[in-house]
């Protein structure tokens, strides 16, 4: 049975939205009012429902954490940020995914269990036709930064709750997700969330320029601000370009500019500033350009890309703590991939096959060009085509007025890296041969045929030759994709397993801001932990260790429990297990026990390899120790 408070909202919802078209001010703002029209009358929901959100399992949320991890990783430091700000009001703060999936979460853990019962956690799933009206499905729907304060909510299992949310955009214009900051407790007037809600819209642009940044590294990008000191730090519109002038990225806000301005989004920077303009910012001094919004002056900050070199920078590759397998598989993709020849790489999930591919890309020949990806088996089947061939203006319902080009075309003149490339449909392995062999993509809905100049390179952890057999892959297709075919070893038998954690350390110390630093007994768990997930395994425990540990020192009692086992105290750790010396002993066992060979692997001298033999204990075999 309802109680009196939530009947009240359950009648104040029934009345508003019946009678919305007589009253003379709604009592909440369109976007909520919208929200619970189509939460009444479109999905059905029930206002009086006391229910909590749906949670998604384990399972489901490792998968969407990994399909989501490039941005979970770029925005993390900012999401940590905005915590920061808002963690001593007691608010909590969420990173939903495009379809409202909470894949990142920050709270104080003297407020946990009150965020938890109130629906606010990982895994969460916030989207309209479940939860109805709420802070990230409702940003998912309008997509603008909007705040559901309390009885704003449609059930009324959430009417306690206030949520501060903002829509996050990738440089294409598409939704990556929302961020959104809640609390249990607030002020009944919705005014009091005015400085939550700019907090978290100014970190979610924050995100989208840092995606932005990341995405367009290695081509021509030029920051501006209508203020010259915030160029740099804090810049409202940032545009990306490759060497022939045309546009390949815009943040939301340089979006937003050009369309008003232009009426659309033009093709080729020249279209956009004056090219004297833009060469006379080239030197590195900040220069007026005009064109603002209202005819305002921009300052703008143009950032020149490195001078390509002559020769693909394979030498690059050479670093003597890789794994050698790997190096050698490096330098012979590249020269292969130069001869426009497609690459398959195969390995265990998470082995590292998009970095090894994107390394591939950025030591060829097209390093300057595009590298777009696409994980086949990440997407709904029922859009995949439409990703990877895009579709003409009005091609389906619910196509944009403008349509969209494919990652094919987006792809032009640099390299397409198609992941999980097993579990692509039948239908569309047709297509994407065809495509392939003549160089040319059909969009959905278009008349014509338009050419496009790419090479592939195509990743999965299946057996595609078991495929071609149980009739799941063509033929064809596999022996086009696979004219060179590279096996990535497991993170469990690499010899560069320590340079991997020290880099990846660093990398996650460096996100949160902190000096983070391992403990002996705790490098020697993960020196000899088997890694089944490889290196997204890797990454996820370092990133959860660096979260938990205190003192800048990560040990054994901060690794997750899977890694933990029976470890003893870290005083009592053997000096067998020193990793340094188990470092020699895999290099040496690898080379079969030649000094040379070993001593190269690690990167030092023979008299050094020998120096660290003595200082180890270590007996070579057929010499004795004197």
């Amino acid at each position: 049975m309802l109680s009196a408070h939530s009947k009240d909202h359950v009648d104040c919802v029934s009345r508003v939205v019946k009678n919305a078209a007589r009253l003379p001010q709604a009592p909440v703002p369109a976007p909520i009012l919208d929200s619970w029209r189509r939460s009444l009358e479109q999905h059905r929901l029930d206002p009086g429902s006391l229910q909590g959100p749906r949670i998604l399992d384990q399972t489901q949320l490792r998968e969407c954490r990994e399909r989501a991890e490039p941005f979970l990783r770029i925005a993390s430091a900012e999401v940590g940020r905005l915590h920061g700000q808002v963690r001593d009001a007691d608010y909590c703060v969420l990173l939903a995914d495009a379809q409202g999936r909470t894949l990142d979460y920050r709270v104080d853990p003297a407020i946990r269990r009150d965020c938890r019962k109130a629906g606010l956690d990982l895994g969460t799933w916030w989207s309209e036709g479940e939860e109805g009206t709420c802070g990230v499905a409702t940003v998912l729907a309008s997509r603008m930064p909007l705040t559901v304060h309390k009885r704003d909510h449609f059930r009324a299992a959430f009417i306690g709750l206030t949520c501060s949310a903002a829509p996050i955009f990738d440089p294409q214009g598409e939704l990556l997700g929302v961020l959104d900051a809640s609390a249990v407790r607030s002020p009944d007037d919705r005014r009091s969330q005015t400085l939550i809600r700019q907090l978290v819209a100014q970190s979610a642009r924050q995100i989208e320029n840092a995606f932005f940044m990341h995405g367009a590294q290695g081509h021509w990008i030029l920051r501006a601000h209508a203020v010259p000191g915030y160029v740099d730090s804090q810049p409202d519109y940032l545009f990306a370009w490759g060497a022939d002038g045309c546009l390949l990225a815009l943040n939301p806000a340089a979006r937003r500019y050009l369309r008003q301005r232009f009426g659309e989004v033009p093709n080729h920077i020249d279209e956009v500033f004056e090219p004297d303009a833009l060469h006379a910012a080239a030197d590195g001094a900040p220069c007026r350009l005009p064109g603002g919004g209202d005819g305002e002056l921009l300052y703008v900050r143009l950032s020149v890309p490195p001078r390509p070199q002559r020769v693909p920078q394979v030498d690059k590759l050479r670093d003597a703590r890789l794994d050698p397998r790997i190096a050698e598989h490096l330098r012979l993709a590249v020269r292969v991939k130069d001869r426009n020849l497609p690459l398959l790489v195969q390995g265990e999930t998470g082995a590292g096959k998009e970095v090894f591919a994107r390394q591939v890309h950025e030591a060829s020949a097209r390093r300057g060009k595009p590298f777009v990806t696409l994980n086949c088996a990440a997407i709904p089947e029922s859009l995949i085509e439409s990703e990877l061939f895009g579709y003409a203006a009005g091609a389906f319902t619910g196509a944009s007025s403008k349509g969209m080009r494919g990652l094919l075309q987006q792809a032009d003149g640099g390299t397409l890296f198609l992941d999980e490339i097993g579990d692509m449909p039948l239908t569309l392995q047709t297509r994407l041969l065809r495509a392939l062999a003549e160089g040319e993509v059909a969009p959905l809905g278009a008349a014509r045929r338009q050419a496009v100049d790419i090479q592939v390179i195509c990743a999965t952890h299946r057996d595609l030759a078991a495929l071609v057999a149980a009739g799941s892959f063509r033929e064809d297709l596999y022996f086009r994709i696979g004219a060179a075919r590279f096996e990535l070893p497991p993170l469990r038998s690499r010899s560069d397993r320590l340079a991997l954690i020290n880099r990846v350390l660093a990398e996650e110390a460096a996100s949160c801001g902190e000096s983070v630093g391992l403990s002996a007994a705790a490098l020697e768990r993960l020196l000899g932990y088997r890694w089944p997930g490889n290196l997204r395994q890797l990454r996820h425990v370092l990133r959860y260790a660096c979260a938990v540990c205190t003192g800048g020192v990560i040990r054994c009692a901060d690794l997750p429990a899977e890694l933990r086992g029976d470890a003893p105290p870290e005083a009592q750790s053997a000096p067998a297990a020193n990793p340094e010396r188990q470092a020699l002993l895999d290099a040496l066992t690898r080379h079969r026990w030649k000094p040379g060979p070993a001593a190269e692997s690690l990167g030092i001298s023979r008299a050094t390899l020998y120096r660290r033999v003595r200082q180890h204990g270590i007996e070579m075999p057929g010499k004795r120790r004197s």
